[in-house]
């Protein structure tokens, strides 16, 4: 009877031996099928990310292709010119290349080419020019009209606080001047 017992817990420890065996094999199983649709998820991620910076990219090429028409034809620029009509030509032809510099930099941005403490920086130098300034000034009705959540409404109120605090700041170092905000 020893013998049937002893066999019997032989068998019963093998059995319990490859339940454990089997039960790890299929637990490495699932953490390797786990693993590769983590991967496949990272790929995916990685691929629209890249396609999401070639189609700005492309945007804008297209905006400063656009702008680029408008500024050496009059004529074209009467389609996209929101501008004050008492504004003299020349001067709304400058608003579109400023534009064109603006939109340069929000673009470096979304694509995340320069980070936001990078885009506050450009931006102070930029709006140095009083004709960036004036183009600001001319161009709230546009900026007026965007959706107060997007980005580019965050960074058109970033620009306007840094407007502000070059204006009220007492020293000629504009490149110290205001706080650029935290990423």
């Amino acid at each position: 009877m020893a013998t049937r017992n002893n066999a019997a817990g032989r068998l019963a420890s093998a059995a319990a031996g490859l339940m454990l065996a089997t039960a790890a094999v299929t637990l490495i199983a699932r953490q390797r099928r786990l693993e590769e649709a983590r991967l496949q998820v990272k790929r995916l991620e990685l691929e629209e990310l890249a396609s999401r910076r070639t189609a700005i990219a492309h945007q804008q090429r297209m905006h400063w292709e656009l702008l680029a028409k408008a500024i050496d034809d009059p004529s074209l620029a009467a389609v996209i010119d929101t501008y004050d009509k008492s504004i003299p030509a020349e001067k709304r032809r400058q608003y579109f290349f400023a534009n064109a510099w603006y939109v340069n930099l929000y673009h470096l941005h979304r694509a995340g080419i320069v980070d936001q403490e990078e885009l506050y920086g450009h931006l102070r130098e930029l709006f140095q020019s009083p004709l960036l300034r004036e183009y600001w000034e001319a161009s709230k009705g546009q900026r007026a009209t965007l959706k107060h959540t997007s980005d580019e409404a965050r960074i058109g109120r970033m620009v306007d606080g840094l407007i502000r605090d070059l204006d009220e700041a007492d020293t000629d170092e504009w490149w110290v001047v205001g706080n650029p905000p935290s990423n």
